[in-house]
């Protein structure tokens, strides 16, 4: 298992592929395994790779909570797709850090074991307290103008930055360009959020983190539900 060198075009490309249909590298919740993957990362992805750079500014928020997420760190090889070796900093090692990481590994063994299962036992509880929550949630509709810098900007692939961006509470709708002049285009998007999970501050953070394509973000209608 791993990702390859995560400080390498090749490390994070396979991690943006990972990243696709997950929010985080193990489970529902930050945990240590996302601890252990963001600090292999020298920085922030490029902007092409939306997957990994939404999970990376998600992840660099809790940088001051990282100690208390949930989980055992573990070696990186142990994360990422089953048919990549991991290969980040010293991966590639000569006969006797083998012997080294392999001890480490035996050594491990049993505290893996009990972090998957406290892992379990957390995400038990997490679904559990969802479960009573009261059915009535307050949400509210929400449309935001997303402004790219010029003409030249790649809609289509702005678009699909927004829309790589998942959070518990936050359902993307229907968009559409929108003509502001001088040949740019806007897009306006609609989404749904819990009120109590998802801010306007945080849709705004995350998306201008796509830098090269968004200029600003605004809201142009909000309405609770």
């Amino acid at each position: 298992m791993g990702f390859g060198d995560l400080k390498s075009p090749t490390g994070l490309q396979v991690l943006n592929d990972y990243l696709a249909d997950k929010s985080y590298i193990e489970g529902y919740v930050p945990s240590q395994a996302d601890v252990a993957v963001f600090e292999a990362v020298s920085g922030p992805p490029p902007a092409d790779l939306c997957h990994a750079l939404r999970w990376y500014n998600h992840i660099k928020s809790y940088e001051k909570e990282k100690a208390s997420l949930p989980g055992v760190k573990k070696a990186l090889g142990k994360y990422g797709p089953v048919d990549v070796e991991d290969t980040t900093g010293s991966g590639a090692t000569d006969s006797k850090d083998d012997d080294d990481i392999d001890l480490f590994g035996s050594d491990d063994e049993e505290e893996s074991e009990e972090a998957k299962r406290l892992r379990e036992e957390r995400l038990a509880q997490y679904e559990s307290k969802k479960a009573k929550k009261p059915a009535l949630v307050a949400k509210s509709s929400i449309l935001l103008d997303v402004k790219p810098w010029d003409d030249e900007t790649d809609m289509a692939k702005l678009e699909e930055c927004v829309r790589s961006i998942q959070a518990d509470g936050l359902v993307s709708g229907s968009s559409k360009l929108v003509p502001v002049g001088y040949g740019i285009k806007k897009l306006q998007i609609q989404c749904v959020v819990e009120d109590d999970k998802v801010g306007t501050d945080m849709l705004e953070e995350q998306i201008t983190a796509f830098e090269d394509y968004v200029q600003s973000m605004d809201v142009a209608a909000f309405n609770k539900i």
